[in-house]
């Protein structure tokens, strides 16, 4: 890999993705015989340092070799176009073009070549019109804000920024919401301030705002009393919901204006795309009926256009209060499923996993509420609460008789962004005062990707103190191997997807003989999760696994039935299904 040298603002910086060194000298000889740009380009010839770089280097614009991927064009096309923030992204292959470009840029791409009918002045002349128009890009946006920050209305531009919005949006194939905000009963504040000072509560009211959105969102004025976000990559009424909670919270603050705190409300009307439409006019349109639906509440308020989606969003977020008094109130409670050690036949450990009771709606799913907890930040005090809980079983079992009895714990990747998890889980273990050789922390590779270094450090002190780690879904994402090179992982999961294709594909067979072989020579424990069947079961006894966990053995089950199953498997020869 070949790192950037000029930091030049004026200089063009491309990322290539090749595995033939030969073809980045010949695109970085091609641009050096331009006396029209400086240019500086950076091979890479390798996935796992292609996510580094795209997470912590700036591009201006990527070359892309299409078989540089990681098992499906398609798939990394996708990864790419959203890890880059949109960066443009020239795609070449030996194909001609026609269906070949045309499939490639309706995935994502921006441009497309063929290796067999490329000459420098097309390959120039791509590069320079994706780097101008990108150029171009930036500076509309800018000047989006500046107009924004002083209060200049253009829905022009506006209607422009959407339509690109929507253009992205149906090319990645993801939603689109678009928010329409009105401040209610803005006439009064204008008699009460006057036009300039009501001015400035829009424009404060409007800075406030922006910092609750994301880098992908979009905060526009369209109006006098009137405010339009764009949230793009959108995957779920969950994300909408999370935008919306943050919103109504912003406007829960008084604006200070001429001295005083002026206390305000507002109605927020949703249009989301492909639903409500797929043009910027139709989305505007419905926002705005949904805003005038909300207005008949008192209060800040929102409406959906989709009926159905407003009772969702409206569902998650009565959910996300009622998980917030659960974690008080002492509804969560935490099931056991065993481990089962395949040489043995017995218990070698549990994962402990999270259940909610709630009052009214009995028992709630974690693939229901679990989500919720890790878009509002809940999953952290959530996470210490778990392991609080593992660590007084763990003291418990020993006094039990079941010594060695490891307790894993899910990591979730939101409590990375916690700097003080490390220190937060050594008080935990330290009051606890249990054997940390026995606790071991599950973690999957999205948790290592928001900081890195960050993360990386965090595990070593935590496996110093004597935690273990184990990678769960092992062989789903991008960057495996490079997580068990540089992370002290003592044990894989293999995800239940790929068990569950035992004696179905053939591909299946041959991902967890690679992944079992792989991980022993380095001298990793396997465990094989979603066993259900005995055909699954002897093909990983053949296959050396270590432990597998799964249905064919044990459901998760409360505390109180786990220590009757591991009484009984004591009792007896062999384990009892």
């Amino acid at each position: 890999m070949t790192l950037p040298t000029d930091t030049r603002p004026d200089c063009l910086r491309l990322l290539v993705l090749t595995p033939e060194y030969a073809d980045y000298l010949w695109f970085s000889a091609m641009l050096a015989d331009d006396s029209e740009i400086c240019s500086d380009a950076t091979w890479c010839p390798d996935l796992v340092d292609c996510d580094d770089l795209i997470s912590n280097a700036s591009f201006d614009v990527i070359v892309w070799d299409c078989v540089f991927h990681g098992g499906s064009e398609a798939s990394f096309l996708q990864y790419l176009s959203v890890s880059s923030e949109d960066k443009p992204i020239l795609a070449m292959s030996a194909e001609s073009c026609g269906e070949k470009a045309r499939y490639l840029v309706e995935n994502g791409a921006s441009d497309y070549l063929s290796r067999r009918e490329l000459d420098p002045w097309n390959f120039r002349r791509s590069i320079k019109c994706l780097w101008y128009r990108s150029q171009l890009t930036q500076s509309a946006n800018g000047q989006l804000g500046r107009e924004v920050a002083t209060g200049f209305i253009n829905r022009d531009l506006f209607f422009d920024r959407l339509q690109q919005a929507v253009l992205r949006a149906e090319r990645a194939n993801h939603r689109l919401a678009l928010l329409h905000l009105n401040i209610d009963d803005f006439r009064n504040i204008n008699e009460s301030f006057g036009y300039q000072k009501s001015d400035q509560l829009m424009l404060r009211l409007a800075e406030r705002l922006r910092q609750t959105l994301r880098r992908v969102d979009s905060l526009m004025r369209i109006g006098g009393d009137e405010l339009a976000i764009i949230v793009e990559k959108v995957e779920d009424s969950l994300d909408i919901t999370q935008i919306i909670r943050k919103v109504v919270s912003a406007l829960d603050e008084p604006v200070m204006v001429d001295g005083q705190n002026v206390v305000v409300s507002a109605s927020l009307g949703v249009a989301t795309y492909p639903e409500a439409g797929d043009s910027p006019e139709e989305l505007l349109r419905r926002a705005n009926r949904a805003m005038f639906e909300a207005k008949r509440d008192p209060g800040t308020s929102y409406r959906f256009y989709d009926r159905q989606l407003h009772i969702s969003a409206g569902y998650q977020l009565r959910l996300e209060a009622d998980l917030r008094n659960a974690l008080r109130g002492k509804e969560l409670e935490l099931y056991y499923q065993p481990r089962i050690d395949l040489a043995t036949e017995e218990v070698r450990g549990v994962e402990c996993l999270l259940r909610w009771n709630h009052p009214e709606r009995g028992l709630v799913g974690p693939d229901e509420f679990i989500p919720v907890a890790e878009r509002s930040g809940l999953i952290v005090p959530i996470g210490y609460w778990v392991i609080e809980q593992a660590c007084k079983r763990l003291q418990e079992s020993n006094e039990l008789g079941f010594p060695g009895l490891v307790f894993a714990v899910n990591l979730s990747f939101r409590q990375f962004h916690d700097r003080k998890m490390t220190e937060t889980i050594f008080r935990i273990i330290f009051n606890a005062n249990v054997d940390t050789s026995l606790l071991e922390l599950e973690l999957t590779e999205s948790a290592m990707m928001h900081d890195p270094e960050y993360a990386q450090r965090c595990l070593r002190e935590l496996n110093q103190l004597g935690i273990s780690f184990a990678l769960d879904d092992f062989g789903t994402g991008f960057s495996s191997l490079s997580n068990l090179q540089h992370l002290p992982i003592s044990l894989v999961k293999i995800d239940k997807s790929f068990v569950q294709e035992l004696g179905q594909s053939a591909d299946a067979e041959h991902i967890i003989r690679a992944i079992i072989s792989l991980a022993h020579s380095l001298q990793i424990s396997v465990v094989a999760e979603g066993v259900e069947t005995e055909g699954q079961l002897e093909f990983l006894r053949q296959q050396h696994c270590d432990e597998i966990q799964g249905y064919y053995y044990a459901r998760p089950m409360p505390w109180n039935d786990l220590v009757q199953f591991m009484n009984r498997q004591n009792q007896s020869a062999c384990l009892q299904k």
